[in-house]
């Protein structure tokens, strides 16, 4: 990252803490015995992953440590969760039930299943992109097996209501029975470390995380499966992770995400105190300060550091690279599908017509932003608005008109 960048891309990911690097370092350097071995070296190691998944655990209020399975990221921790559970379960039922705005590892996960027999459905949200619990609670069949909904929007922020869902669930179960027991899983990677997190407040079977997105190392993730829940392994050709995963396990990786774990229950509250704040007044000075935008996800209901707004008029992408011609790193929505020129598939389930879903803006906040960042980002975004809508026929026409529907052919 070049000195001086205000970066504001922390949902894509973030940056090792000087902390977890150096937990990490003796399993990178000195110690790299393999934890499956029984000499002294190899048993400290297993000690320090063993740890690691004890401060894991604690991040999501989960009693125990061997509740954790570590992975290589996030997405494979969605796909052995998904996958898994489906296939485990087909004997009893083909139903499952997720949200038209997961994370693309959960969406195309769902795909898949359905091009080999599985009935799927996703289901709708309102205007900021949160599901209704009554939605749910009509789409649930005989045939239902698993209930997968994220946590946190990683685009527009919005926090899914899982406790309630969790309480119907556990009402449902109660009557059908544990042979029959529908499962609940979320993907809460963009959450954990960021919001508080209980999986018994839950109700949650399986939670999927990252540790990227708190600070930890790239190509690290975890899976939490709650004891009593039956989850054949995802890949086959070890003992490793109880029999679970096969694989030589990623030592360094597995203590710098327990680093990063524990450094983010410490912090946890300050800092989400601290970017609601400098999210809530961004937010205002930025929609008062240029014509044409709102935001996007619930005004209140979403993660604290963040921010989500439609610049009508503009293409997102010209934005993005006037920004960072300027120093300044954000995004228009998924990391995953930043390639894409088709516009987020959130903003469009949110009700956004196309035209608009493609001029929306993402920052997401992170341990180094400060409000001087925010300040200087609220002096340059208007000039960069103004300067693409200057050269927008639509723009053009609008401010003569002052007729979207009729410039974009709607009756």
């Amino acid at each position: 990252m070049k000195q001086n960048t205000i970066y504001l891309d922390n949902a894509a990911t973030t940056a090792i803490r000087p902390e977890v690097l150096d937990a990490m370092m003796p399993f990178l350097t000195g110690n790299f015995s393999n934890p499956s071995s029984i000499y002294s070296a190899a048993t400290s190691a297993k000690v320090a992953m063993d740890e690691a998944r004890e401060k894991i655990a604690a991040i999501i209020g989960a009693s125990r440590g061997n509740e954790i399975y570590f992975t290589g990221s996030g997405s494979e921790s969605v796909n052995w969760a998904i996958k898994v559970i489906a296939e485990a379960n087909r004997d009893r039922g083909n139903h499952i039930i997720t949200s038209a705005v997961e994370h693309h590892a959960v969406l195309y996960t769902c795909q898949y299943l359905e091009k080999i027999g599985f009935d799927v459905t996703f289901l709708p949200v309102d205007k900021f992109g949160m599901i209704s619990t009554a939605d749910l609670a009509a789409a649930i069949r005989p045939e239902t097996i698993l209930v997968t909904v994220m946590m946190a929007n990683n685009e527009v922020g919005t926090i899914m209501p899982l406790e309630e869902i969790g309480a119907h669930l556990k009402e449902v179960n109660a009557t059908r029975g544990r042979e029959n027991k529908i499962f609940f899983h979320t993907d809460a990677i963009q959450a954990v470390g960021h919001i508080p997190v209980n999986v018994d407040a839950l109700g949650m079977d399986l939670l999927s995380m990252s540790a990227h997105k708190l600070y930890g190392p790239k190509g690290m993730g975890a899976l939490y499966v709650r004891r009593g829940v039956k989850l054949p392994p995802l890949i086959h050709g070890g003992g490793q992770e109880r029999g679970r995963r096969g694989g030589t396990e990623n030592v360094a990786g597995i203590v710098g995400m327990g680093a990063a774990a524990h450094l983010a229950v410490a912090e946890l509250d300050a800092e989400a105190a601290r970017h609601t704040k400098m999210r809530d007044d961004f937010i205002d000075k930025i929609t008062k300060a240029i014509p044409y935008s709102h935001l996007n996800g619930h005004p209140t209901k979403r993660l604290p550091g963040n921010v989500n707004i439609t610049f009508e008029f503009i293409e997102g992408e010209g934005m993005l690279l006037l920004l960072d011609a300027k120093g300044i790193s954000a995004s228009s929505g998924s990391a995953c599908t930043s390639g894409s020129l088709d516009p987020s598939h959130v903003l469009i389930a949110s009700g956004l017509r196309h035209e608009l879903a493609h001029g929306s803006l993402r920052l997401s906040f992170g341990r180094e932003t400060t409000k001087d960042d925010l300040d200087k980002l609220a002096e340059i975004l208007p000039q960069i608005v103004e300067r693409l809508r200057s050269m927008s026929p639509l723009w053009e026409e609008f401010q003569k008109t002052g007729n979207i529907d009729k410039l974009l052919g709607y009756k």
